[in-house]
């Protein structure tokens, strides 16, 4: 059985963490829940790496003297495969979003599984507020109040990103290299994002399971929780049904006397239960997390259902869906229902401003779906912030800022050199780009793919559509270069490439 692993990289229910007005208001966090490699793996990976800090800014849009302090920015190069200086060779740029970037440099295989073919200089910088990249000396400091994590934004990071890129295109002989930045999930919306913003330094952008249409009012009627549901129901009729039966269940039993404690002891809970929808929130967050990762060989859905519908005949409700749980988290002594919602962990709590600032992902309950009914309330969700960090969230920010209301037409008229991926097995999918805007703004979507699979490390399990999409990607990307070389040498002769 696999052991399913994960880093400080959780999905999390934002709702949960916030919440003392309203049972389940879900902002999901946008995680890429990268597979374990073995420690030999990783050594052998990081010989090839180069780790540098950057002395970066800490204001990019102020003028007052506070603004320019410093901060030490990590970022990572791997030489290995590059030409060299002046050949104008691709730089492929991973945009890191919001973990350690120690984990996107082991578990993300698009840039060194294609950098031979391009003889690319690899580019990793690690995001703001995130793992050694912290302002104000310790990540305490940073995180204290909404003084010190005003400068904590996706504008910001930006800005960041394209500070490291140009003193990394001038330190190394670089200046005519083509950049082709790369991001997952909200690093996906981060590398969209920032070839609007920054066409003059990336000649385009993979955003892979990027829900760039889950903002303001663009965000989609139907979508989250319905892919979720029709992943489940696919995969398994009899488990789905019982997943959707267990909510009145649950409710039933801990309206009893002392049903919570009996809820508690048939769940293994490590700490009693104080209300139901505890153990609710961590259910929905198990089955969530098991259809953005429904990843091949080992699928986590098929997981889950085969430990619901395994159970022994005779086997209740509720035991068969802690037979899921056992089966998907493993056997252990107590289940911490707090595992995806601990604001005591420093990146969960860094997330948690994104979303109750700028990033606001209007997430809730459709109704037709496995779980209770619970629409996204932002007036719930802007008190539950307000109390959380003495600030109010901006949910019309994004649009206003980077674009989402008549996106295919906006996007058609300007932009270009984009490819927006998924698979449509992610609910993340329900707020994606899955047509095609232009001829270089393009849609690459696969049934049965999941959350940021086509940026993942290679492995020779991977199924033939997973193959071809990646095939497709690289092909268009090496069609950008192509044309920028064209150009390159149209517009300066004395350049070969």
């Amino acid at each position: 059985m696999e052991t399913i692993v994960r880093f400080s990289f959780q999905l999390l229910v934002l709702g949960f963490l916030l919440s003392s007005t309203s049972h389940h208001h879900v902002s999901a966090r946008l995680r890429r829940n990268i597979q374990s490699r073995s420690v030999s793996e990783s050594a052998a990976a990081s010989k090839d790496f180069t780790t540098f800090y950057y002395p970066q800014t800490l204001d990019h849009f102020n003028y007052k003297p506070e603004s320019y302090t410093t901060f030490n920015q990590r970022y990572v190069i791997n030489f290995k495969y590059w030409s060299g200086p002046n050949t104008s060779a691709p730089i492929l740029v991973f945009f890191g979003a919001e973990e350690n970037l120690d984990d996107d440099i082991h578990g993300i295989g698009f840039l060194t599984d294609n950098a031979s073919r391009f003889k690319a200089l690899l580019l990793y910088i690690e995001h703001r507020y995130y793992g050694k990249s912290v302002p104000f000396g310790s990540s305490k400091e940073a995180l204290k109040n909404a003084s010190s994590l005003g400068y904590f934004s996706s504008a910001q990071a930006l800005a960041d990103y394209a500070a490291v890129i140009m003193h990394v295109q001038k330190n190394y002989s670089a200046k005519t290299s083509p950049v082709i930045v790369i991001g997952g999930s909200y690093g996906g919306l981060l590398a969209s994002w920032f070839r609007l913003k920054y066409p003059h330094i990336a000649l385009g952008a993979l955003a892979s399971s990027a829900p760039i249409l889950y903002f303001d009012d663009s965000v989609p009627l139907v979508g989250f929780y319905s892919i979720v549901t029709k992943d489940f129901k696919e995969t398994s009729e009899s488990c789905y049904k019982t997943i959707s039966e267990s909510w009145a269940e649950i409710e039933r039993i801990a309206s009893e006397p002392n049903g919570l404690a009996l809820l508690s002891k048939k769940f293994k809970t490590c700490n009693p239960l104080k209300k139901s929808s505890e153990l609710k929130d961590y259910l929905d967050a198990i089955y969530t997390e098991a259809a953005q990762f429904d990843y091949p060989p080992t699928y986590r859905v098929s997981l889950v259902c085969d430990g619901v519908d395994g159970a022994p005949n005779g086997t209740d409700i509720l035991g068969r869906i802690f037979a899921g749980v056992a089966a998907y988290l493993g056997e252990k002594s107590c289940y911490d229902l707090n595992i995806f919602n601990d604001l005591t962990d420093e990146t969960s709590l860094a997330w948690a401003w994104q979303t109750c600032s700028e990033l606001v992902l209007r997430i809730g309950h459709d109704k037709d779906t496995m779980f209770q009914a619970s629409p996204f309330n932002l007036n719930n969700y802007i008190k539950d912030c307000k109390n959380l960090f003495g600030v109010l969230p901006q949910p019309q920010w994004i649009t206003t800022y980077y674009g989402g209301h008549d996106l295919k037409l906006i996007l058609h008229r300007f932009a270009s050199n984009i490819i927006f991926s998924n698979g449509l097995r992610d609910p993340y999918s329900s707020g994606g780009v899955l047509e095609n805007i232009s001829d270089t703004i393009v849609a690459i979507s696969t049934i049965n793919g999941s959350h940021c699979l086509d940026i993942h490390q290679e492995q020779p399990s991977d199924p033939q559509w997973l193959v071809m999409q990646r095939k497709t990607e690289v092909e268009i990307i090496q069609g950008w270069i192509s044309k920028y070389y064209e150009d390159l040498q149209l517009n300066n002769p004395e350049y070969s490439v």
